[in-house]
């Protein structure tokens, strides 16, 4: 019977070994997940503007119309583009565009200015929640009474907040 006396110490050595084997397992596999999630997560993929090409091309059109519409404007028609500024833009950015287009106003009526802005380039360099930041570029026709049309062009950052379904443009600087 001396076999039967080393078979329960083996036995027992095997459970010690799967239970260490387990263990070991369940720690790799802890580790392993840790990891994986951290490579999900990177600011990249936190980045919508990566992510959802749906949410990207409303923000795109929606902050390019409403760039159209407030810096466009005849001498007859500057209440309507301050009335589509107050409608699209909030915070800093209609705080800015009040303070300067009392004076556009004037100079639109004495000049006879007609200014026409189209969005020809627009792109989301980030967006995030209810937040996105974009770069525009922007084609801009001057026409005097009496003098030769001007065209130039801007280039704008710009940061929109998505507020009641419609995105408003709360930042704006010139680049």
């Amino acid at each position: 019977m001396p076999g039967s006396a080393r078979r329960p110490g083996r036995v027992r050595g095997l459970r010690v070994l799967s239970g260490v084997l387990a263990v070991a397992l369940l720690a790799t596999g802890g580790v392993l997940f840790a990891e994986g999630r951290q490579l999900r997560d990177t600011p990249a993929t936190a980045n919508r503007a990566l992510t959802d090409s749906e949410a990207t091309t409303r923000v795109t059109g929606d902050v390019s119309s409403a760039l159209a519409k407030v810096f466009s404007y005849s001498p007859q028609a500057t209440a309507a583009t301050r009335k589509a500024a107050e409608q699209l833009l909030a915070g800093k950015a209609l705080e800015q565009y009040a303070a300067l287009f009392g004076q556009v106003e004037k100079q639109a009526a004495d000049q006879e200015l007609t200014l026409t802005s189209q969005a020809v380039r627009a792109g989301v360099t980030r967006m995030g929640g209810d937040s996105a930041h974009l770069l525009v570029f922007l084609d801009q026709v001057y026409e005097r009474r009496g003098k030769a049309t001007t065209t130039a062009a801007a280039q704008l950052s710009v940061t929109a907040r998505l507020r009641g379904g419609h995105w408003k443009i709360v930042e704006i600087t010139s680049r």
